[in-house]
């Protein structure tokens, strides 16, 4: 076992453009890169990259997009189909690489994913890392604050294990999916890695309404917590300062329901601190306000979820297929939702396919869950008792 933050971690701060140009012509000529991104959601109202860890089998490298700027150079190298591209829950991080950055990547190993595929019971980097590689990694800095600069020698450090070790991962992974037939499993996930693209939030509908706890409130608080909402929001973004870390939601839900009028009742709720009160109460009391003078007409309802039709037939045929999924999933070592998940198993209930061509229409289907499901799947909807 190695105690890889007892000692300081061998990388580069790259912190200007002619450092990434240099970067980048090393490791354009590598066969494989492993990257990771740190944001700072849970500190900022405006989310985006601080720090592009990036390691081959020879260098780590930790680049800093607020002083380099321009990082499309970066992402020239990333696109390359000649290198693979190795990160741990590529999702995430590919969809802000986009966002921030413009950069794609083209070939994609996804560690989580891999892990997943081998039935592996803990996904994590930090539980990975240790059972395979034998580091174990500090946890220190999970919710660190990446936009702070100058950033200590020891986030940097803490920054850098986070790819430095995910090359050695990548390996044991692969060989493991080779040794167990899994690996075009593997590979198909990872080709649809590669359109993944940022996509912004949906401007319609109301994000209060999302809250914990919001579908309790009446019309009328709602209203007041659509006010107290876009309130917290708008003092969040002057302070570039996470939503929550302002009001919390749950106090923001609170006030609403109570909707006090003053600020003594408004001391009272639990969440409202001395200092958010002689900051912003008299602020809050308004927002308050507000909400209590919408019109009686103009007062928001609660979204209701879409009603489906009970279909007896339908949810015989997801039963049927969930057996067969989860037999082929404790025979395989993996868990069901891996294997199959939900949603792509009411797609073929709902497809009704009856051959193997009409399975591989199926958009939701891989290619390798019909090999390993298909037949069975297509017996499981063949002459299937009428339910009661």
């Amino acid at each position: 076992m190695v105690p890889a933050l007892q000692r300081r971690v061998a990388h580069r701060y790259v912190k200007t453009p002619a450092e990434l140009a240099a970067l980048v012509k090393r490791v354009a000529r590598e066969p494989e890169l492993a990257v990771d991104t740190e944001a700072a959601s849970f500190h900022r109202f405006i989310d985006r990259i601080y720090l592009i860890q990036l390691s081959t089998r020879h260098e780590t490298a930790v680049i800093d997009p607020l002083t380099v700027g321009d990082v499309s150079a970066l992402g020239a190298v990333l696109a390359d189909p000649a290198i693979e591209v190795v990160f741990h829950d590529a999702d995430y991080d590919l969809r802000i690489l986009d966002r921030d950055c413009g950069v794609r990547a083209h070939r994609v190993f996804d560690t989580r994913v891999a892990a997943h595929l081998l039935g592996e019971p803990a996904v994590g980097l930090a539980a990975l890392l240790e059972k395979y590689v034998g580091v174990r990694l500090d946890k220190k800095y999970q919710r660190a604050d990446w936009s702070r600069r100058p950033l200590p020698r020891e986030m940097l450090d803490y920054a850098a294990l986070d790819t430095q070790y995910l090359l050695p991962l990548r390996d044991r992974l692969r060989a493991d999916l080779v040794a167990k037939g899994r690996l075009a499993w593997a590979e198909e996930e990872f080709q649809r890695l590669e359109g993944v693209r940022w996509t912004p939030p949906p401007a319609n509908g109301d994000a209060a309404f999302r809250l914990k706890g919001a579908r309790a409130l009446s019309r009328r608080t709602l209203a007041v917590l659509q006010q107290l909402w876009h309130w917290r929001d708008g003092v969040a973004a002057e302070l570039d300062r996470a939503s929550f870390r302002v009001l919390s939601n749950e106090a923001l839900v609170a006030v609403a329901d109570a909707a006090p009028r003053d600020l003594e009742a408004l001391k009272g709720i639990r969440g409202i601190s001395e200092r958010l009160l002689d900051q912003r109460g008299t602020a809050i009391l308004d927002a308050i306000q507000r909400g209590l003078a919408v019109p009686e007409r103009d007062l928001p309802r609660f979204p209701r979820g879409e009603r489906h039709v009970k279909d007896p037939a339908f949810e015989h045929r997801v039963d049927r297929l969930k057996a067969v999924r989860n037999a082929s999933a404790a025979r395989l070592g993996l868990e069901p939702g891996v294997l199959c998940p939900k949603g792509t198993l009411e797609a073929v209930a709902r497809a009704h396919p009856t051959s193997a061509s009409g399975l591989g229409e199926i958009p939701e289907l891989r290619r390798w869950q019909v090999e390993v499901l298909g037949e069975e799947f297509l017996r499981a909807l063949q002459d299937q008792p009428s339910p009661r």
